[in-house]
């Protein structure tokens, strides 16, 4: 086999594997801040410091970096922490915050989730449930947290919305801080569209 052939057959393989993973868009979990980092570009971050503390509106349209976002909750959100380190909560312990509307084909979605009290003041030890969608649902409880808690979502697809709720045993607010939104590495992009083109080469000379 000649290595031009090869080539050509390793290609294919990868544009298939490309086109399935679109057709089927999949979720990948991060807990370490690190590994998340390494698989994403162009981070954007929102520190919500500039939140004031206490009650805030049910909508907030808030941007990270070049990205932004909507984060909402039924009952209303909270800016919670200190004067100058703020964080993001609910109103009602019982609420959860919806993150969604999201520009610029976000597909990875990070930040540290912790606990905080009525006050909005720190807790450690609290249980979080976070809903990532991106067509396809995936759902991971992060227990025992403290305030450097990550917890990341990768996604192959655009995603929809990002759903943060206290866990079912929990008497504590869900926080969040630090939120990221990034995409995946240009490499992955680079594939795909290398795939792309590979396919519509093998089309036409079939034609032919």
């Amino acid at each position: 086999m000649s290595k031009k052939l090869f080539s050509l057959k390793a290609l294919g393989l990868a544009a298939l594997l490309c086109a399935s993973a679109a057709a089927n868009a999949d979720i990948t979990v991060y807990t370490s801040e690190a590994a998340f980092n390494a698989a994403v570009a162009n981070r954007g971050v929102d520190t919500f410091d500039d939140l004031p503390l206490g009650a805030l509106s049910d909508t907030l349209n808030r941007t990270a970096g070049a990205y932004s976002y909507t984060a909402s909750a039924v009952d209303g959100l909270w800016g919670a922490g200190v004067p100058g380190d703020t964080w993001l909560s609910t109103n009602l312990r019982t609420d959860s915050v919806v993150f969604s509307n999201f520009t610029g084909h976000v597909s990875a979605f990070g930040g540290n989730f912790f606990g905080s009290d009525i006050l909005g003041d720190y807790v450690p030890g609290g249980d979080l449930v976070l809903t990532a969608a991106d067509g396809f649902t995936l759902t991971y409880s992060l227990n025992g947290t403290t305030q450097s808690s990550f917890l990341g979502f990768v996604s192959d697809g655009d995603l929809g919305s990002v759903t943060l709720t206290s866990g079912s045993n929990s008497a504590l607010w869900p926080t969040v801080n630090n939120l990221v939104l990034a995409v995946p590495e240009p490499t992955t992009y680079g594939m795909f569209l290398a795939g792309l083109g590979f396919m519509a080469v093998m089309a036409r000379r079939r034609r032919g």
